[in-house]
């Protein structure tokens, strides 16, 4: 029970759609998570909480963030907590994310801003955490306009994820629903978003971009699209926030149609990424070259259940945690340092509708 230098914190689905009788998640879950060995052990369940799909932890590892993804006439939530010497969560305060459906969240670097992405609604928040973590109920609410090609996800605005630079100077929003990553400037004196010029980078018609990461180097920016299974790369200059595009790469097996991407995430070292294909149940993998504008495709990967919605590179970046929203479940792989190849170490636990995990050192 004690044998971990790790927590790991999961978010779930507890009510909608998505839920059956069979699976039934009460909120946000614990786990003890062994570094060494990449196996996970039960805790308990951290904090009943309706929808907490999404979560952030504060640079300082104090506080921990979730979002309420609720789209009906109570609007969506934001939830701060303090994590306490044991892991567990004592509740803070709850605001409005100021729209509908909150998907994703992310602090600023400095840990003084809380940024929102809210699908159902199309928007783009952002509010100032205090100094007990708490979060300010005076919240900006940008909203985003426009629609794109496919008739039936994209006839209006879906943010689905918000991102903070590495230099803490913008924030990117792959909005799925206008085929846009919208590019803000981050104004830390009025703790407010601004129009960055130009304020959006255009993907593909139909392409549906969902979630982004950076190369380590902070110079290449790397979309995950989740209706054309794709992923786009991107030069950017931190300094004028200007994404110009790369490259596309398919993340599917040729042949293979069921196109659905989730995650993305790249290895601390920059030489692999690896995305998520629901429709596949796999991870894809790609050698990244030395300056991160060239991907190169490495293979696939089975997450070994169903709808990878999620999946986290461990703290030390030895292991991959695949969460499979649908059949309730968590893998994990080992790393391979020379190819980016993937090896179930046999370790699985269950948790209902993973959708999130988060580390934070013991």
């Amino acid at each position: 029970m004690n044998n971990f230098d790790y927590y790991a914190y999961i978010g779930t689905y507890t009510s909608g759609g998505v839920i059956t009788p069979k699976l039934q998640s009460k909120g946000i879950y614990i786990l003890g998570y062994d570094s060494s060995s990449g196996t996970f052990s039960q805790i308990g369940t951290a904090f009943e909480k309706d929808n907490p799909s999404f979560l952030a932890i504060s640079p300082n590892g104090k506080n921990l963030y979730s979002v309420g993804e609720i789209d009906d006439k109570r609007g969506g939530a934001l939830s701060a907590y303090s994590i306490n010497d044991d892991g567990s969560l004592s509740i803070i305060n709850t605001i409005s994310s100021g729209s509908n459906g909150p998907c994703h969240l992310s602090t600023d670097n400095d840990g003084a801003l809380l940024l929102a992405a809210n699908y159902a609604g199309g928007a783009s928040t952002i509010t100032s955490i205090n100094g007990d973590g708490s979060l300010n109920e005076n919240i900006q609410v940008v909203q985003h306009e426009g629609s794109s090609i496919n008739p039936d996800r994209q006839m209006e605005p879906h943010a689905h994820s918000i991102n903070v630079s590495p230099n803490n100077k913008f924030a990117l929003v792959p909005d799925l629903g206008t085929d846009k990553v919208m590019i803000y400037k981050i104004n830390h004196s009025t703790r407010k978003l601004e129009m960055n010029k130009p304020s959006f980078v255009k993907i593909d018609p139909g392409m549906g971009p969902r979630h982004l990461e950076f190369h380590p180097n902070g110079k290449v920016v790397y979309v995950i699209n989740e209706i054309g299974a794709t992923i786009t790369s991107f030069d950017f200059d931190d300094e004028e926030g200007v994404l110009n595009t790369i490259e596309t790469i398919s993340t599917l097996p040729d042949g293979f149609d069921n196109k659905s991407c989730a995650d993305i995430h790249i290895t601390s070292d920059g030489n692999f990424l690896y995305g998520s294909n629901r429709g596949h149940d796999s991870l894809a993998i790609f050698k990244v070259s030395s300056d991160g504008r060239k991907l190169e495709k490495a293979g696939h990967e089975s997450t070994l259940g169903k709808t990878p919605r999620n999946f986290s590179i461990d703290p030390l970046g030895n292991y991959i945690l695949a969460a499979n929203q649908d059949s309730g479940d968590i893998f994990t792989f080992s790393i391979n340092k020379n190819d980016g190849s993937l090896q179930h170490t046999g370790d699985k636990i269950d948790i209902p509708y993973p959708v999130c995990i988060k580390f934070l050192k013991r």
